[in-house]
């Protein structure tokens, strides 16, 4: 029930994802923040169960880090992604294996910005737009139709805006707020949350 939506632009990544912590019928929080920065440059939104997120996420960050420790540089977009596919693909091969679902965004002076997909299954794909849960239904064929290469940020913003809407009017769940940040040549901001359009009319 979970939402994660990556779009790249441009020079930059943009990751959404929702910002609700529900368990069975209960909602427990609004504001919770599915996204990890694994360093300056560098960011990954999670979703799954909640102790696989959390144990798989900082078992990620703490090794990304301590690789820069050691080496005295930060990993790239790409071998972080491979990286954390391989630690996913251990963990299906043992007997604690993680259910979690995520997207890795990041900028390298070398590469740019880049965006990848990775599911439970350690299935990882680079992807100019991409997202995660049963919100995929109904923003996919959006992002398809309306995503063109080279994006502005602006115009990336407006396309989250038309998957947020499509998702908050299609889906049963009450997704109403998304958590935004964006990765490019200066780092990772976070920008303000989107709401759908119908939910801001009525606040109005």
């Amino acid at each position: 029930m979970e939402c994660l939506v990556g779009i790249k632009g441009k020079d930059f990544v943009l990751l959404a994802t929702d910002s609700l912590m529900a368990r069975s019928i209960v909602a427990m929080k609004k504001d919770q923040d599915k996204t990890i920065k694994l360093s300056d440059n560098l960011l990954m939104s999670v979703c799954g169960g909640d102790g696989d997120t959390v144990q798989f996420a900082e078992y990620i960050s703490k090794n990304i880090q301590l690789y820069r420790m050691r080496n005295g540089y930060d990993l790239s977009t790409h071998a972080a992604a491979y990286f954390t596919r391989r630690c996913m693909a251990e963990s299906l091969r043992s007997r604690t294996p993680y259910f979690v679902n995520l997207l890795i965004a990041g900028y390298d002076s070398k590469d740019g910005a880049n965006l990848y997909y990775m599911d439970y299954l350690g299935s990882l794909v680079k992807v100019p737009f991409a997202t995660h849960g049963y919100s995929s239904f109904f923003s996919l064929s959006v992002m398809d139709c309306h995503y063109k290469p080279d994006m502005t940020q602006d115009e990336a913003m407006k396309l989250l805006q038309k998957c947020v809407d499509e998702i908050t009017t299609r889906f049963i769940i009450n997704l109403e707020c998304f958590k935004v940040k964006i990765v490019d040549k200066d780092g990772i901001r976070e920008l303000p949350d989107v709401k759908s359009s119908f939910a801001v009319s009525m606040e109005a």
